[in-house]
């Protein structure tokens, strides 16, 4: 499960956009989508309580990973 749910993280480095993958996911893109920190952690999913930051494509991979889980219903 950990292979699939691998979000995305940026950085500036000297000038550069460093892109690799995150420790957990954002409270913001898990109220994006709907989920609480506490069932976020329950269904199995990585949350990073330091990160602020809101990335459409962590969204994306979330209610992608929830249609498998709860059979469509975010």
């Amino acid at each position: 499960m950990r292979g699939e749910l691998s979000p995305v993280v940026r950085r500036k480095h000297r000038g550069l956009v460093i892109t690799r993958a995150g420790r957990g996911f954002s409270r913001r893109e898990l109220d994006e989508v709907g989920l609480s920190v506490r069932e976020a952690r329950r269904l199995g999913i990585y949350v990073d309580v330091r990160r602020s930051s809101l990335r459409d494509e962590n969204v994306k991979i979330l209610r992608e990973f929830l249609k498998k889980v709860k059979g469509g219903q975010p």
